[in-house]
């Protein structure tokens, strides 16, 4: 491949990247509603999925600062819809599990943001699906890789 059909993919790639990401996260904030904010809605699925987690595993999963989870959380927990519990072995670590209306809140919310994806998914047959969602399973890979070496070279 040449220089310039280099640059056109790159720049097609960052066109549709951008232009995907911005329409699916509008569509889904559409489909949570105004009760939760696009961040909560994946705090609560995670904190849904694990049962309970810290603060400090939502960090990690969401590639984030733990002041920004701090943020998030005491919002969640002033609208009780997670709560936060010691352990009573360790004192210092605290669990965040969904409250019955955090379950309900986000319930709600994730059948709706299935009933929008599965309204997209079915628009594509079961091959382009899943070469789809392989590729983009590779593309993480490959920025985590990235990723990790660059954090290597920084710690040199």
């Amino acid at each position: 491949m040449n220089k310039e059909q280099i640059q056109e993919l790159i720049d097609r790639y960052v066109s549709v990247s951008f232009k995907v990401n911005n329409k699916a996260e509008w569509l889904i904030k559409e489909q949570i509603g105004s009760d939760l904010t696009y961040e909560q809605h994946y705090t609560l699925r995670f904190i849904h999925q694990n049962g309970k987690c810290t603060s400090t595993q939502l960090a990690e999963a969401f590639d984030v600062n733990k002041s920004a989870i701090t943020a998030i959380i005491t919002r969640l927990t002033d609208k009780e819809i997670i709560k936060r519990t010691r352990d009573p072995e360790d004192r210092r670590v605290v669990y965040l599990t969904l409250t019955d209306k955090g379950e309900k809140l986000y319930s709600e919310s994730e059948k709706r943001v299935h009933a929008l994806v599965g309204n997209i998914i079915t628009q594509f047959n079961s091959e382009e699906i899943e070469t789809f969602i392989q590729t983009y399973e590779k593309l993480l890979k490959i920025l985590l890789n990235i990723q990790d070496q660059s954090q290597e070279e920084e710690s040199k």
